[in-house]
């Protein structure tokens, strides 16, 4: 348990720094770059991702499984590392291939598109997953934490007027190419030399693609509203609003999903071990602390938009307000699939059922887009991705009907809805009296915060509780 807790430590580390940097950078880039230069990046990042995430088919989660299986076989676990990596070689050089000739050639976006091939050059020199595999957390987010402050010290130095989007766009891709390559120095402390005629890709293919199938899904309703936001209402602007409010919702998201990336590799470990008894122990605290977590999110950000939003993006950013108050209930949802998805279903070899969420959620979303964007622009988005993430989850909880007891964690849920509602109540009517700044965001959040734990802490709430347990004995000892 100690490791794994150490794991989640590092990667929440990690995750918060993710929050706390664009709450440095954004004002900045939004103000400097304004809406459309914003809009233009999200814009054309969202097909590069999709290319992306198309080259790498499935293999970085499959690859962590896999490895995570191998963990005490040094012989099993290289022979594995050479197959994913010379697998993804060929799958994202093919990728690169396609998106030079449909975007670079063929775009009056061309220039930045050309910068962004960096990123998928990149992925081809991402060995994160490995690492993952073997749950050393520890050298990817000491890795993340240097490129990410050097991203942003760069930003500040170099892009000073709207024209300065080619090296705003060139900072992110190259810091996070120097990111990948640098992983590489630890890799012989943990692989050997294999001999090339036993390595067997084929064998990869069938399994990726089950794993690949919903990560498509996922992008296209995830990364696809950006560019259907463009395509049917002509403003970038518009692809601004809905990405800077998606951007503040997936950072947080991020933090409560990083339980389920470190305790993914954990569980299928457990899994391959014969150890079921312990992978239901892992899966009932991980439900509640990210009913917990996520709840306390989603109604805070309900509640503090207003107050928020205006100093964070300045002026011309007004709509992000209602984007991020629809967007906000995503954040249990994301969760909930992040842990009965990618940790349980893909962990135990059933990607299937996962593949079958996600697939029927992008299409929810893909619909509702047509319909929604049309009427309510950037909003319609919004309530499309939440509506499709809904579906996603309600999917993968039939699935596991047997699995777990759902209307115990039902019970659980309604209990952290009414406290965030109250919480909710009590910042929004405190903070009609406040004006919109850094300082009286700051007060409102501490205040919901204590509000929540404070309710917590008086429904002895098996979070809180443990968290307390654990003090006391610390301070004994």
């Amino acid at each position: 348990m100690n490791k794994v807790v150490k794991n989640y430590f590092y990667n929440a580390s990690y995750q918060v720094l993710l929050v706390v940097l664009p709450i440095i950078v954004t004002p900045y880039v939004s103000r400097v770059l304004g809406a459309s230069g914003v809009g233009t990046y999200n814009y054309t990042n969202s097909i590069t991702q999709f290319f992306m995430v198309f080259g790498c088919i499935g293999l970085s989660l499959y690859g962590q499984r896999e490895v995570a299986y191998y963990q005490n076989d040094i012989e099993k676990r290289s022979k594995v590392f050479f197959e994913i990596l010379i697998f993804r070689l060929i799958s994202l050089s093919i990728s690169l291939i396609i998106y030079y000739f449909c975007f670079v050639m063929n775009s009056k976006y061309a220039s930045i598109f050309i910068i962004q091939m960096i990123d998928i050059i990149s992925y081809i020199f991402d060995v994160s997953w490995f690492f993952q595999g073997m749950e050393e957390f520890k050298k990817i987010v000491l890795r993340n934490f240097v490129i990410r402050i050097f991203c942003v010290a760069a930003i500040f130095v170099f892009v000073k007027v709207p024209s300065d989007l080619p090296i705003y766009v060139f900072i992110y891709s190259s810091t996070l190419l120097i990111g990948n390559l640098s992983l590489w120095f630890y890799l012989p402390k943990y692989i050997k030399k294999i001999d090339i005629k036993v390595l067997q890709l084929k064998k990869h293919l069938k399994p990726t693609l089950t794993i690949f199938l919903p990560q498509i899904a996922s992008t296209v309703y995830s990364l696809l509203d950006k560019t259907m936001i463009e395509m049917i209402t002509k403003s970038t602007e518009e692809v601004a609003y809905y990405s800077q409010s998606q951007m503040i919702i997936r950072t947080i998201a991020e933090v409560i999903n990083s339980l389920g990336t470190t305790l993914m590799p954990r569980i299928a470990f457990l899994y391959k071990s014969g150890n079921k008894e312990e992978v239901k122990k892992y899966m009932n605290g991980s439900i509640r602390f990210v009913l917990a977590f996520a709840t306390a999110f989603a109604f805070g950000i309900m509640a503090v938009s207003q107050n928020f939003v205006p100093w964070f993006f300045g002026e011309g950013f007004e709509k992000v307000v209602p984007n991020l108050m629809i967007l906000s209930p995503i954040l249990i949802f994301m969760g909930m699939t992040c842990i009965l998805g990618t940790q349980y279903l893909v962990a135990i070899g059933r990607q299937k059922q996962y593949a079958t969420a996600i697939i029927c959620a992008a299409i929810v979303n893909f619909c509702l887009n047509v319909i929604l964007i049309n009427c309510f622009a950037s909003c319609g988005a919004a309530l499309a991705s939440i509506l499709a993430e809904c579906v996603s989850c309600l999917i993968m909880i039939y699935f596991l009907r047997k699995d777990f007891d759902f209307f115990k964690v039902c019970k659980v849920f309604i209990k952290y809805i009414i406290i965030g509602i109250i919480m909710m109540g009590v910042v929004i009517v405190v903070g009609n009296y406040f004006a919109a700044s850094i300082v009286n965001t700051l007060i409102l959040v501490l205040l919901g915060a204590m509000v929540y734990i404070g309710l917590l802490l008086i429904s002895k709430d098996p979070i809180i509780t443990n968290v307390l347990d654990g003090i006391k004995s610390k301070i004994k000892f």
